[in-house]
């Protein structure tokens, strides 16, 4: 493999609207903020990475202006001038800072864009050449669509429809306490045979195990992250009192996360988000311990613009990830995302990768600058 040597990298911070608020146990969101990371090499090559963060400490505790201001002063600077003759190097370069991973995740994407193409490889392609052997890409990785929590049970079941006319074959839909059992019964009455998730974003307690049990007659793929975002022994007591697979997300930050749910038991499925975990190097050490576990795995996502989207699918498209991943097409969230051309929908609910070396797309300069002067116009910070 060539190696790469980091001449620059510029920052992005661009807002983009929803086509529709989208709204979880955290909130109802209108917008999408990425900080977008521009790498140029000496050779004149650009990467792409985006930092998936958000407005406000929700999911996590990373916003822009923290991204911003970690890249700005201390990520950034340390990857300067250096020669990278392997993506895996980067978490090393930046150990001595820590946490963060969201951030970190973004500049880390762009090194691996920038390697990509130096060594005219499509990113999904590269990634497979780290992993076990006989793992190389499928090209393509089967998706479904996630849902946000709807004014009304009539509302929700009208999206539903929407979503599997349009071709979506698996529904994840965000629940809460008090917005879980009814939802789930209808939904299952409606279509008895719908690949079915509901994802809870840590809303309930230890003390609500009972009522969970009651989702189990709704043959429910998995219901993710049921318990607090940082718990693991938790989730262990939980699972063996369910039948349905607990699925566990914000609690996995490190492949060290993993082993330790997997020895408790607190999990039947991974939904593996690259911002999460802080890079696609770390991915790399988790999709192996699934491989052996044999542990079911999905890819997830922060509603990314294109970018984040293209390094994703990218990813997905391995074959240990066996489940359906959230990488859902460009017009599921944008009227126009930033980057060309747009992600669509094909048989068989998938998404193709793209052809070109790296992750595939061209991003397209006059919406980042018009995305970054809408964010200059609203934010920071001004919030309802």
């Amino acid at each position: 493999m060539k190696a790469i040597t980091i001449q620059s990298i510029n920052l992005h911070t661009a807002l983009l609207p929803y086509l529709a608020p989208f709204e979880t146990s955290f909130g109802a969101e209108t917008d999408k903020v990425a900080l977008l990371v521009e790498l140029t090499t000496e050779a004149g090559l650009v990467g792409w990475g985006e930092c998936s963060i958000e407005l406000w400490p929700g999911y996590g505790y990373e916003t822009a202006l923290m991204a911003q201001h970690i890249l700005g002063e201390f990520l950034v600077p340390a990857l300067l001038g250096v020669e990278i003759r392997d993506p895996r190097e980067v978490p090393a370069l930046l150990r001595r800072f820590r946490g963060n991973h969201h951030t970190r995740a973004g500049l880390e994407a762009a090194v691996w864009d920038a390697f990509a193409k130096t060594n005219d490889l499509r990113l999904t392609d590269l990634f497979a050449s780290y992993a076990p052997p006989g793992h190389e890409s499928q090209g393509a990785a089967v998706v479904g669509v996630s849902i946000g929590i709807q004014p009304s049970l009539e509302a929700t079941l009208a999206v539903i429809q929407r979503r599997l006319d349009e071709g979506y074959g698996r529904v994840k839909l965000k629940i809460k306490r008090g917005w879980d059992i009814d939802v789930a019964r209808a939904v299952r009455a409606a279509h008895p045979d719908l690949l079915l998730m509901l994802d809870a974003n840590s809303d309930y307690r230890p003390q609500d195990a009972k009522h969970l049990t009651q989702l189990d007659e709704f043959n429910l793929l998995m219901i993710e992250q049921p318990l607090s975002h940082d718990d693991i022994y938790e989730h262990g007591r939980l699972q063996p009192q369910l039948q349905t697979r607990v699925c566990l997300d914000e609690s996995v930050k490190t492949a060290g996360d993993l082993r330790l749910a997997l020895q408790v038991g607190a999990l039947g499925v991974l939904n593996l988000k690259p911002a999460r975990v802080g890079g696609f190097s770390e991915c790399l050490e988790i999709y192996g311990i699934c491989v052996e576990a044999g542990l079911p795995l999905w890819v997830g996502g922060m509603l990314e613009t294109g970018v984040g989207r293209a390094a994703n699918l990218a990813f997905a498209a391995l074959p240990a990830v066996n489940l359906p991943s959230d990488i859902s097409a460009t017009n599921r969230y944008f009227a126009e995302d930033i980057s060309e051309p747009p992600f669509v929908l094909g048989a068989d609910s998938t998404l193709t990768v793209p052809a070109g070396a790296g992750i595939g797309i061209e991003v397209q300069r006059e919406r980042v600058e018009a995305a970054a002067a809408r964010w200059r116009e609203n934010y920071p910070y001004k919030r309802s």
